[in-house]
């Protein structure tokens, strides 16, 4: 069911399925007692599963009444899928333990759902590193939860759900999972998909989850993080705990981050990014292009080429000025980039404020402006999404709750919202 479509009763798209939400009960079988949804904005919301017509062919009908209420957990509730899958369990005809990997759901009764079925995973035999164990299907009442004092629960399935999600999202995703089972996925989460989340969350959180981390490993995760990102979430540490990090980072990685420290967070200097494309000016076009066609390069360092003279890492030779992507396209591959360049374009000093680099993106129509020392030497540019990320307020990602704007959204008519008590105390922050 995850990911599958929600509809109203009239056929238009009210969302995605993200996961069900169970109870357990001391004679029988978990009970299902709704769905959490994403609507457009990103927002998960609770669906009664009262208000589920009918679950198959990969879609899910409502009445058509929905809460918009950003969706909280009640204690003793139990999500499918962060919580539910990965739990050990022991067969109690004695054959062993096995993991929990899927879940099957029955209408045991009209608008009753619980799950009837348990898909599980033995533990393997080889010694193969790429060996599974033995799969097996069980009823629910054959099984009993399993667990030892202080073990974490396996997340190694839920990771893999969470693969293709985007970075913001699955920053949103793991905080919404109870604490320690975030921090069962953070610790099977790959390093650089760890440091994309890391830079879309609040910086509380941030600090969090970097200190659950052992140093080498939180080392080893700001070393994949954006320079500007990291240098923000080591100056929330404390300066030792900063320092011992600083440590234990990859050379050229922590200068990065040293440089960005030395300047105001509300400068051009403690905003920018380090790591721009920076080119000779004998480059060509082609070049150029190939360059910002990189997959992993952020549209924001993709818009333009810096021009300079050797050495070509920050701080560079002498800055000699901007191509944008939108002027190369306009000329021969074999066109050398240092005639193209943006002559209307004055670069920033590390000192200027934010609020006049503001000025200048929005005077100029940019999405990134040059960052030069007194000696003219490049060293970094700021981003449109930079200046953003501290001209927006703190709550700029969750929105108080407003049932107008979702519901239109939603293609559900407004007259049909319901109000159910179901919300959290108040909007998330996720500002970095």
């Amino acid at each position: 069911m995850a990911g599958c479509s929600v509809f109203d009763p009239a056929g238009d798209r009210v969302g995605k399925v993200r996961d069900a939400l169970v109870v357990y009960r001391a004679d029988s079988s978990p009970r299902v007692v709704g769905l959490i949804v994403e609507v457009p904005g990103k927002r998960r919301v609770f669906l009664s599963i009262g208000r589920v017509m009918s679950i198959g062919a990969g879609q899910v009908i409502t009445t058509g009444l929905i809460n918009l209420r950003r969706f909280a957990q009640r204690g003793g509730e139990v999500r499918v899928i962060a919580e539910l899958l990965g739990r050990r369990m022991r067969l109690r005809d004695g054959s062993g333990e096995a993991t929990v990997e899927d879940v099957a759901i029955t209408e045991s009764a009209p608008g009753e759902w619980e799950i009837e079925q348990v898909y599980l995973r033995r533990p393997k035999t080889s010694a193969s590193p790429f060996g599974k164990g033995q799969s097996t299907f069980a009823e629910w009442k054959d099984l009993q939860e399993q667990s030892t004092a202080g073990e974490s629960q396996s997340a190694e399935h839920l990771v893999a759900q969470y693969s293709e999600l985007q970075a913001a999202d699955l920053a949103t995703t793991l905080l919404d999972l109870p604490q320690q089972r975030m921090f069962d996925v953070v610790d099977e989460m790959p390093d650089e998909r760890l440091a994309d989340a890391l830079e879309e969350m609040p910086e509380d959180d941030q600090v969090q989850i970097l200190t659950h981390l052992d140093q080498d490993r939180a080392a080893d995760v700001l070393d994949r993080m954006q320079p500007d990102d990291a240098a923000d979430l080591i100056a929330q540490l404390p300066e030792e705990q900063g320092e011992a990090l600083l440590e234990l980072m990859e050379p050229e990685e922590a200068e990065d981050v040293r440089l960005l420290l030395s300047f105001g967070q509300d400068t051009a200097g403690g905003l920018m990014t380090t790591e721009p494309i920076i080119v000779s000016a004998d480059a060509t076009v082609a070049e150029g292009l190939a360059l910002i066609r990189r997959h992993e390069l952020a549209p924001a360092l993709g818009a333009a080429i810096c021009v300079v003279l050797p050495p070509y890492e920050p701080p560079t030779g002498r800055f000699l000025g901007m191509v944008h992507f939108q002027r190369m396209l306009r000329y021969p591959p074999h066109e050398r980039l240092g005639t193209l360049l943006d002559s209307n374009l004055d670069p920033v000093t590390p000192e200027t404020s934010l609020a006049e680099v503001s000025r200048i993106l929005a005077s100029y129509d940019l999405v990134s402006v040059p960052v030069v020392d007194e000696k003219h030497r490049l060293l970094g540019v700021v981003t449109i999404d930079d200046v953003l990320d501290h001209l927006l307020p703190d709550d700029w990602r969750s929105h108080p709750d407003e049932p107008s704007k979702p519901a239109a959204a939603v293609s559900t008519d407004t007259s049909s919202i319901t109000t159910r008590r179901r919300s959290a105390d108040g909007p998330r922050t996720t500002r970095r």
